[in-house]
């Protein structure tokens, strides 16, 4: 399954390593945009916002999505627009 993550990390000065880390770990990963990132994985929602969850401050806000085709992106790099050309799927 192909998720959409978007986040909002409130804490002023927070960090974002561990929170990259993590979603690094789920799965093939590609962060296309600051606060976006695709990750491809067998887990379900709830459990990719499990591990989330474990790294974030309470204050902290997220949403995990499903993402499948068609989808359409504009000023991504070539890079990113292959990544999402192997790994969108309907």
């Amino acid at each position: 399954m192909l998720y959409h993550i978007s986040y909002d990390l409130n804490r002023p000065g927070k960090d974002y390593p561990d929170l990259y880390k993590a979603i690094k770990e789920i799965g093939p990963w590609c962060h296309p945009l600051d606060s976006t990132w695709y990750v491809e994985t067998t887990n379900s929602a709830s459990v990719v916002v499990d591990k989330l969850r474990a790294v974030v401050d309470t204050s902290d806000s997220f949403v995990v999505t499903t993402a499948k085709a068609p989808g359409a992106w504009y000023g991504l790099s070539d890079e990113i627009s292959a990544w999402f050309r192997d790994h969108l799927k309907q």
